[in-house]
C-alpha cells in the first residue's frame, strides 16, 4: 500500500472512530486494526495521536467549508436564502444516521484545555461559520452582530442535535434566524 493511500485509509478510519467513540477513547492500535493499515506505517504518517488528529480536524474543517459553500451557492439566491440555507445544511447532517454531534465542539470539550493545536483548529473553525454568515449579512448591510447571532444560533443547534440525536434543532434555529434576518429587511 502507497503513502498515500495508507494515509487515506488512517484518516477516514481515525474520522469514523472519533466521531463514533470520542477521541481519547480510541488508541493508536484501534486505528491500526480498523485501518489495515502497520502500526509502523501509522507511526511514520503520524507519529504522534495529537498530529493525527490535528489532520482529521483539519480535513474536517476543509469538507464542511467546501460543502456549506457549495450548498449555499446551488440551492439560494442572494446572501438572506444563503444565511438560512446554513440551517437547511445543518438539517440535512444531524439527520444522517452517525452523526454524533460537532467535532470541533467535541474535540475542543475533549482537548482543548491540554491540547492548544486543537483548541486553535477548533476556534478557527467556528470563526471561518462566522465568517459565512458575516459575508451574507454585509451585504444584506445588516449590522456586524447579526453574523455573530447567526453562528451563535447554529452553534448551539449543533451541540443540541449532538445531544438529543435529533435533526428538530436546525429548524427551530432556522426559525430564529429568520427573525433576526427579517429585521434587516
Amino acid at each position: 500500500m502507497d503513502a498515500e493511500t495508507a494515509e487515506l485509509k488512517v484518516l477516514d478510519t481515525a474520522q469514523r472512530l472519533f466521531d463514533a467513540r470520542g477521541v481519547q477513547s480510541v488508541g493508536m492500535d484501534a486505528i491500526r486494526s480498523a485501518s489495515g493499515v502497520s502500526l509502523k506505517r501509522l507511526y511514520q504518517l503520524f507519529p504522534s495521536k495529537d498530529l493525527l488528529v490535528e489532520a482529521v480536524l483539519r480535513r474536517r474543517d476543509e469538507a464542511v467549508r467546501s460543502s456549506l459553500a457549495a450548498h449555499g451557492a446551488r440551492t439560494a439566491d442572494g446572501p438572506y436564502e444563503r444565511a438560512l440555507a446554513v440551517f437547511d445544511w445543518l438539517a440535512a447532517w444531524f439527520a444522517e444516521p452517525d452523526f454524533r454531534g460537532c467535532a470541533f465542539i467535541n474535540g475542543f470539550g475533549e482537548l482543548g484545555g491540554v491540547s492548544p493545536a486543537v483548541a486553535a483548529i477548533s476556534r478557527d473553525h467556528k470563526e471561518a461559520l462566522r465568517a459565512y454568515f458575516a459575508e451574507q449579512t454585509d451585504a444584506l448591510g445588516a449590522p456586524p452582530v447579526l453574523a455573530d447571532q447567526l453562528s451563535l444560533l447554529a452553534n448551539g443547534a449543533m451541540a443540541v442535535a449532538g445531544i438529543t440525536g435529533s435533526p428538530e434543532p436546525a429548524a427551530h434555529a432556522k426559525a430564529a434566524a429568520r427573525v433576526l434576518l427579517d429585521t434587516t429587511r
